[in-house]
């Protein structure tokens, strides 16, 4: 096995629950309870989330798997696993750290929002209904307030991160997935009992293909990678952590499981409510912010209360779960390649992503940079979400078939013939020539449909930086 450059021993997860915990707190976050929904709503419901559930069984489940396997069997992080390798392939690896980076540059803006939240709830937002909305648009407008959020939001990363793997990440991933859980149920079950509640549920789960086009196929593997957070190096750098007798088939199989039940939970716990009030679903990204909060002010007194606490509460804790593998990301090159301390890795890395997210959030209060009419906070979504993970998935794939060899492969996933995998064969076949030219045909799909929606100019951008990133990384 591949050997840190850092003479440092590599830090192990403590136990197999403690893991399946923390990757999937990576992989459910504010792409579940934030992004989904809205996703969803503009994409037509059902049809939408059929296609996505199809992504996250052939496609998520089958990249995940080839992360976790590649992490596992260099025991090293991000660049470090293809780097050891083959140096010709530092480039993939360190695309993922970009991607984790750019992520990290408006993600802790969003959970800062979710934080502020609970804080805003408590203080009586409810109780006036009709200033909702404009109370979003004034709070993300003000350059101060979100600022103020986002700090506190990515202090807790820091903590969290700075402990280590067992002593922070898993611990953190054991506690909070686990509330995550009880609260998205309690949520659903409410808004469930509420008159008019099924056609919610039909809107979500009854699929209308007259409604699927190029943007729908197109939002449904975008919402799978982005939502189980792959092609950007996170489940990389946790298989890293694995200790050899885990089993990492059934690993990735708990892992999808429950960052898809998350997704389908955000989305019970949404949709039935707004068309038992008669909200509009199509609501876009101030959906959490501005509609979910109206849904629990029409509930009404302590429990509508009560809930939306809730609510915000478990949307900053799968947001938090998410930011702090992102943040490992970086901090897990830095510790592998450049031999620095932990403490040091990760204020460095905090530095520049906090700057990035001061940039990211006063775009939206208009006085932020912008490029091509377009402000820094859209265009890192745009770049990651469009272009980067879906590359960062496509080039892992054909780095795992055809770089890496058949019967390694099949050792690392089976431990050692230990573990009975009956799927290798379709598994492999996915991974060596389906996925990847599934991948790129959307990749085209996404890079077309943001030249039709007036961003090419954003759209060649992403591609002189994954062209930059590629002579860069002959270097390293």
């Amino acid at each position: 096995m591949a050997t840190s450059t850092s003479a440092q021993p590599r830090d192990t997860w403590g136990s197999k629950l403690g893991f399946v915990m923390a990757a999937a707190g990576s992989a459910v976050g504010l792409g579940n309870i934030w992004k989904f929904p809205y996703t969803a709503g503009e994409s037509g419901g059902g049809a939408f989330v059929f296609i996505y559930l199809l992504f996250v069984i052939f496609i998520g489940f089958s990249v995940m798997l080839t992360e976790f396997a590649i992490g596992r069997k260099t025991g090293l992080s991000a660049v470090g696993s293809f780097k050891s390798t083959d140096k010709r392939w530092t480039f993939t690896g360190v695309l993922g750290v970009l991607s984790g980076l750019l992520i990290m540059g408006f993600y802790p803006v969003v959970g800062g929002w979710a934080l502020a939240y609970i804080f805003k709830v408590g203080g009586g937002l409810l109780s006036t209904p009709e200033a909702i909305g404009d109370s979003f648009g004034g709070f993300i407008s003000h350059p101060m307030q979100p600022l103020t959020w986002m700090g506190i939001y990515l202090l807790l990363n820091v903590v969290i991160v700075m402990k280590g793997i067992s002593g922070g990440i898993e611990k953190a991933g054991k506690i909070l997935m686990p509330l995550l859980f009880v609260i998205l149920i309690i949520v659903s079950v409410k808004g469930l009992m509420l008159p008019g509640a099924m056609a919610g549920l039909e809107f979500l789960f009854m699929p209308d293909f007259s409604k699927v086009d190029g943007n729908v196929v197109l939002a449904a593997l975008g919402q799978a990678f982005f939502s189980l957070s792959l092609g950007m190096g996170c489940m990389i750098t946790y298989g890293s952590y694995i200790k050899k007798k885990e089993n990492l088939v059934q690993t990735t199989g708990m892992v999808t499981a429950m960052d898809t039940g998350v997704a389908l939970l955000a989305g019970i716990a949404m949709f039935p409510a707004m068309f038992a009030f008669g909200m509009e679903p199509a609501a876009g990204p101030g959906l959490v912010f501005v509609v979910v909060p109206q849904l629990f002010a029409e509930m009404g007194g302590a429990v509508g209360l009560v809930l939306a606490l809730l609510f915000f509460i478990g949307l900053t804790v799968a947001a938090l779960t998410s930011s702090v593998s992102l943040l490992e990301v970086v901090v897990s090159y830095l510790i592998d390649e450049k031999g620095l301390k932990r403490s040091t890795a990760v204020i460095g890395s905090s530095v520049v992503m906090g700057l990035l997210c001061i940039i990211a959030s006063l775009s939206l209060g208009g006085v932020g940079p912008t490029l091509f009419g377009t402000g820094v906070f859209d265009i890192f979504d745009l770049l990651t979400d469009k272009i980067f993970l879906a590359v960062g998935g496509m080039l892992v794939c054909i780095f795992a078939g055809w770089r890496l060899s058949r019967s390694d492969l099949e050792k690392e996933i089976t431990n050692d013939g230990e573990i009975s995998f009956p799927l290798f064969g379709l598994w492999y076949t996915l991974v060596k020539y389906i996925i990847p030219v599934a991948i790129a045909v959307v990749a085209v799909m996404g890079i077309k449909s943001g030249f039709d929606s007036g961003k090419g100019a954003i759209m060649l951008l992403g591609i002189g930086i994954i062209v930059l990133t590629g002579i860069f990384s002959k270097k390293l």
